[in-house]
């Protein structure tokens, strides 16, 4: 059963959390939120410059401040970045402090959603279908450990997985 008035987004980048988020936000009348977005409103610059000036280790400890800071609101809409769940102190904020889903896509539909992005550092100049079966290869057990619900975002529009999700939690919901 699920109680908890927050709702987390976690998954791959390109599964479309954010997407997913603004709509769920909407039917649930919730606000949104972005870990991403939080991280660069408050240091003024871009994940790729933080990514270039302070190393993943240093947009981690960035990234750990702001999903603990924006896990202790209530009635949110949180859509985390891809590696959030890395951090055991981020799992363990999400797990405890919101229904967490899991929005779950093929690397192939990751390529596609990420072809043309110039925001993904993790992407740049590598090849990008290993490096993303890498991460997920990495990171699955990490996002199946404190999922509530699991949703495939592969080929399906934003409203759809939204409503899904949404009543999968109206669901859990007591009486």
């Amino acid at each position: 059963m699920i109680t908890k008035r927050n709702i987390f987004l976690i998954g791959p980048m390109g599964s479309g959390k954010t997407a997913v988020g603004r709509q769920l936000a909407r039917l649930f009348h919730y606000t949104f939120h972005d870990s991403d977005a939080d991280i660069e409103a408050r240091t003024g610059v871009d994940i790729p410059f933080i990514f270039e000036q302070e190393g993943e280790a240093g947009f981690r400890l960035r990234e750990r401040e702001s999903i603990d800071r924006l896990t202790r609101l209530e009635g949110i809409v949180l859509a985390t970045g891809g590696g959030a769940v890395i951090d055991p102190d981020n799992r363990r904020a999400l797990a405890e402090r919101g229904a967490v889903v899991y929005l779950i896509t093929s690397v192939e539909q990751q390529i596609a959603r990420t072809r043309h992005a110039r925001h993904r550092p993790l992407l740049n100049d590598v090849d990008a279908e290993r490096t993303l079966q890498q991460l997920m290869h990495c990171r699955a057990a990490l996002y199946e450990e404190i999922a509530d619900v699991t949703v495939s975002t592969d080929r399906r529009r934003v409203q759809l997985v939204a409503e899904e999700i949404h009543r999968a939690l109206q669901q859990a919901q007591p009486s």
